[in-house]
């Protein structure tokens, strides 16, 4: 019986089934960068992706691989919260966004202390329903193992659950670890971003 993939490469093949060439995307955790090459790749040199972390050394580590790779000039790095990721991305991108990934927990390699909270987490999940273009997906990667971690993903759950009743279809994928979400916009206009929750 064939292995399964780990839930990373998971999020990546289903997300490259949402962009094309010249889309815009957001990586809205960018950790050591994986994730937002991948996006840059994706998108082409019409396309543009951005980034968002709060920690100088992921930013650092993210744009070394960038240039590595040489696409740098596909991505707009910011040192901020995903929570106010609105306040980075140009208003006429609004609804244009074709997908957005979420790897939450804390950066690789670091000392564990800094990680995703529940509260912003909460916050820029909404935000990002309201930058996606019809027919878009946002891809939640939740780790449960650390301090808070089963919290966060449990409030997420709970969350894109809300929003399967607006226009949007959820999909999870269970693993010992990780659980990954999926959330399809399905509305042909712009989307609500309020929950109520």
């Amino acid at each position: 019986m064939p292995r399964a993939k780990p839930l990373t490469a998971r999020a990546h093949s289903i997300v490259q089934q949402y962009l094309d060439a010249g889309d815009l995307a957001i990586d809205a955790t960018v950790g050591n960068g994986r994730d937002t090459c991948f996006l840059a790749e994706r998108v082409g040199c019409t396309g543009h992706v951005f980034g968002f972390d709060i920690q100088a050394e992921a930013l650092r580590n993210t744009e070394q691989k960038l240039k590595s790779a040489r696409l740098s000039s596909r991505v707009t790095l910011v040192c901020d919260s995903h929570a106010n990721m609105t306040a980075h991305i140009p208003r006429h991108f609004i609804g244009k966004i074709k997908a957005v990934m979420f790897n939450l927990g804390y950066l690789p390699g670091s000392d564990k202390e800094t990680i995703t909270r529940t509260e912003s987490t909460i916050k820029a999940i909404k935000l990002s329903t309201e930058l996606l273009a019809p027919g878009g997906i946002i891809s939640i990667l939740a780790y449960r193992g650390h301090e808070g971690g089963q919290q966060e993903a449990d409030a997420v759950r709970a969350l894109l659950e809300n929003f399967s009743e607006q226009g949007f279809k959820l999909e999870i994928e269970e693993s010992p670890g990780p659980v990954l979400y999926k959330l399809k916009n399905k509305k042909r206009g712009r989307p609500l971003a309020d929950s109520g929750q």
